[in-house]
């Protein structure tokens, strides 16, 4: 099967990613290399230009604003705010130096081109265990199965099995609110108080300003983060919602589901945009940047499925041989994925099988002798720090060598249970997990020592 699948739109209809009448294009022939390292090529790989070319052109408010002065407005307001964060943060009055600023800008534009690669993973020597913080509360009675931070990382969200959704300051580490389990919800109502079906994923917008809820129901509730007020409901899929994340300094959602689509949405009309297909089993996780594009796991369909919106095209990736339960991007080039094979992959965009693979990385079950599985996975966005969750007891730290080609254990981190989701803050201090007795998506084991919570780990440097 081709790696690199462009659909033709229909007319009068909206274009869709659909498997059953998708085109295939050759990739270009390289140099001989070895069939596990096989290249990916695209005529939309120049895909920067096109957008970059497309974004031009801009619509001005006021009419006595050309489109040109309105750019150069915006621009001014950009160095300003720069110029403003560079001060508070050396805490100094006087005028910045140019090449601060300089600096800077550098970094904002290889962190939107995805090409920023931090080197930070040396630095870490492990977790500080006297002041690690389990944040409890008696909403969740069950397996906490998700959690989000909020963009100055003084809140953190968590959704568990038995419908409940928890607020957290991570300053005073105490619960501040929570939507608790509803016996019976009705959507078509205009006032929503909570989910009546267990939370399976949380995602929250770059400004705090919407805190999107997928559940075993096929509906999305929007909540605002602040007081967890309703806002409205997004309806479209068939089965459970099994994940959501917005893209970069967007409103746009992204969500997957058990009925094998991924659904694109805009918060600030509150309405559907379109339906990819091309899975063949339930998807079970998704994640992006700030490109328009989205990374799925299909589960036991075995794939990995790279959704260019723009290009109405998708890029598939083959390399596990069970169940893929969790993917994350690590940068716009790269992602990692983990599943119930054991295995550890690192995979770049460009390639059709991963450049580095970690066999059993969390070891085997002596029960079974089988790998335990790769339960979830966070990354540092773009840096070359990741980490893995499992259920034997540690969550494990890599360090990304070798430009991403060799993962190199750091250290491990003992927390008992299920690690059904882990996220780092974004300075990259605090490192917090949701910890359940069972997997998120079902009871195939149950821990009993375990203790449903929110985990929030503070990591040591050098």
């Amino acid at each position: 099967m081709s790696f690199f699948i462009k659909s033709k739109p229909k007319r009068g209809v909206k274009s869709k990613f659909s498997s059953k009448k998708e085109h295939t294009t050759k990739a270009k022939k390289s140099k001989p290399a070895n069939n596990n390292d096989d290249t990916i090529t695209s005529s939309e790989d120049e895909e920067e230009k096109q957008v970059n070319g497309n974004s031009d052109t801009l619509s001005s408010d006021d009419e006595n604003e050309t489109a040109q002065e309105k750019k150069l407005r915006l621009a001014k307001i950009f160095l300003e705010e720069i110029e403003k964060e560079e001060t508070a943060r050396l805490q100094q009055d006087n005028e910045l130096n140019s090449d601060v600023i300089s600096k800077r800008l550098k970094l904002d534009y290889l962190k939107q081109a995805g090409r920023l690669k931090l080197s930070v993973a040396s630095e870490y020597v492990g977790g500080e265990i006297s002041k690690v913080n389990i944040l409890k509360a008696k909403e969740h009675r069950h397996a906490v199965t998700c959690l989000c931070v909020s963009s100055d990382y003084k809140y953190a969200f968590s959704g568990s099995k038995d419908s409940s959704i928890v607020k957290w300051s991570l300053t005073e580490n105490k619960k501040l609110l929570s939507i608790p389990f509803r016996k019976k919800v009705n959507v078509d109502s205009k006032e929503v108080v909570g989910h009546s079906k267990q939370i399976l994923c949380i995602a929250i917008s770059f400004d705090d300003k919407f805190l999107a809820v997928g559940d075993a129901t096929s509906v999305i509730q929007i909540w605002n983060p602040a007081d967890l007020r309703h806002i409205g409901s997004l309806k479209g899929h068939r089965d459970s919602v099994t994940g959501v994340t917005f893209r970069g300094n967007t409103h746009t959602l992204y969500s997957c589901s058990n009925d094998r689509s991924v659904k694109v949405w805009s918060l600030d009309e509150m309405s559907y945009v379109e339906t990819l297909y091309g899975h063949q089993d339930k998807i079970t996780s998704i994640d992006c940047l700030t490109k328009e594009r989205a990374i799925t796991a299909g589960g036991r369909d075995t794939s990995i499925r790279l959704w260019k919106i723009l290009e109405e095209s998708q890029l598939i990736y083959n390399g596990h041989s069970g169940s893929i339960d969790v993917v994350r991007l690590i940068n716009e080039e790269h992602f990692a994925s983990g599943g119930d094979d054991g295995n550890l992959c690192i995979w770049s965009i460009g390639k059709k099988k991963p450049i580095c693979l970690v066999k059993e990385a969390h070891g085997c079950d002596p029960s079974n002798l089988q790998p335990f599985w790769i339960v979830s996975i966070a990354t540092l966005v773009n840096t070359d720090l990741i980490a893995s969750g499992s259920h034997d007891g540690s969550i494990r730290l890599w360090h990304l060598e070798n430009k991403l080609r060799q993962l190199t254990l750091l250290f491990q981190l003992e927390v008992a249970g299920f690690v059904n989701d882990l996220v780092f803050s974004r300075n990259g201090d605090h490192l917090l997990a949701a910890i359940g007795t069972e997997h998120r998506f079902g009871r195939w084991s149950v821990i009993k020592s375990a203790k449903n919570s929110v985990v929030v780990i503070p990591l040591t440097k050098k």
